[in-house]
């Protein structure tokens, strides 16, 4: 199959590489030319610039730019494109997005490969990155079948475990397991930045390990990433914030009254709980 992958970076370039591996022709269309030189010299796309009009001939378009410039990048693709070609993308929010994506081409699948690292850019790049990970298929009611199941063997055949529901329910699930958690572990590392004292600061970093490494991790990742999610998940990330400040304000309360067997037997729940989530 001939796909065409807009934005080379870590998304992009790892779904370049492996379907290429898998035997499709990828088409590549970044903005800067060193990043089109970069990505065929790597093996991500058999070809790049950063004309979208090179994607005339391709079957499936796979857009991986920033959130902001989905729709945009849709719009700007539909002269360009067959009656039935498809149109797909891999933002971390839908809702409003799909919507608008689809009233400017009708067969577009909003799409989700929860794959990331906390490194960004094309060099980060690497192959398999989305087997045995969730992969997000976020189609309208008047979504094409044949485009929904084009884009469900795409996410299939990268080994990916497919899931598939509406924009909003995507919207309100990942704004507590993904959105959440960034802002969460943003906070943490900003807390720790307040310790008055420069020697106890210094301190914490010399012996920070595993446990700060893994709930800080996705607070250190790319700032764009997570101001998008804000910005274009709000309300369903308001949500889930305020529901974690209570959470937090419950266990505060009970360090703060010494509540020892009631603070055990929710770190206990907490302990049974996180399995159903892995």
């Amino acid at each position: 199959m001939r796909i065409g992958i807009v934005g080379l970076g870590l998304i992009g370039g790892s779904l370049g590489l492996d379907l290429r591996a898998l035997g499709h022709q990828v088409y590549g269309i970044a903005r800067r030319p060193d990043t089109c030189v970069a990505a065929v010299t790597m093996g991500a796309v058999d070809s790049a610039t950063s004309d979208l009009a090179s994607l005339a001939p391709v079957e499936l378009v796979i857009i991986c730019t920033p959130i902001a410039a989905i729709a945009p990048t849709v719009q700007a693709l539909v002269p360009h494109l067959s009656p039935e070609t498809v149109v797909t993308d891999v933002g971390s929010v839908k809702g409003e997005l799909v919507k608008e994506a689809a009233a400017h081409w009708p067969w577009f699948v909003g799409g989700h490969p929860m794959a990331g690292k906390a490194e960004a850019g094309l060099a980060a790049a690497e192959t398999h990155l989305f087997v045995n990970r969730a992969y997000v298929v976020t189609p309208l009611e008047t979504t094409p079948a044949a485009a929904i199941a084009l884009v469900q063997a795409l996410a299939q055949s990268l080994r990916a475990k497919v899931l598939t529901c509406s924009p909003a329910d995507h919207d309100l699930a990942v704004a507590w397991i993904s959105h959440l958690p960034v802002m969460v572990s943003s906070s943490l590392i900003q807390a720790c930045l307040q310790e008055p004292d420069e020697t106890v600061q210094v301190l914490a970093q010399s012996l920070a390990s595993t446990g700060f490494a893994s709930t800080s991790r996705v607070g250190g990742g790319n700032p764009e990433l997570g101001l998008m999610m804000a910005r274009y998940n709000r309300e369903a990330l308001l949500r889930s914030l305020h529901s974690y400040q209570t959470q937090l304000a419950s266990i505060t309360h009970l360090i703060e009254t010494e509540q020892w067997s009631q603070l055990e037997a929710t770190l206990a729940a907490s302990q049974q709980a996180r399995p159903e989530f892995l």
